[in-house]
């Protein structure tokens, strides 16, 4: 069982574009799901938008991204990177998961997603806020 700790950065509408620009910068594969690839909106503005995203290299490099919903708040600079766990099997999620979640909002209940056997967001006691999910081989 692994588990890796991953930036995920949070934009409004530039989440391709730093992509591109972090792909340039450090190499590796770019991967990117929109919102109209997971019928996630009925906006066609938002359609195109980014619901997950990652440059990943050979050499250790691993950043995430997306696009902030139109209809959630967010300003530049305020929760801007949410910390990513992706483990190898449901139980370390879940291990990991109970016990961050001890005073935590849960944003997300953990549980199966699009993209994920298992997918869960918190907001921990600090105000941290998590993303813990099963990798998909």
């Amino acid at each position: 069982m692994s588990v890796q700790t991953t930036p995920h950065l949070n934009f409004r509408g530039q989440a391709r574009e730093a992509l591109d620009f972090y792909r340039s910068v450090f190499g590796g594969e770019r991967t990117i799901v929109t919102y109209g690839d997971l019928g996630a909106t009925q906006d066609a503005a938002q359609a195109e938008q980014v619901i997950w995203g990652q440059v990943a290299s050979d050499q250790g490099f691993r950043i995430m991204a997306y696009d902030v919903q139109p209809e959630k708040p967010w300003h530049p600079g305020e929760n801007a990177v949410y910390v990513s766990v992706r483990g190898s099997s449901a139980e370390t999620i879940t291990a990991h998961w109970e016990t961050l979640r001890a005073g935590a909002s849960i944003l997300q209940p953990l549980g199966a997603s699009a993209w994920s056997p298992l997918y869960g967001m918190l907001r921990d006691r600090f105000g941290v806020t998590w993303v813990l999910d099963v990798m998909v081989a």
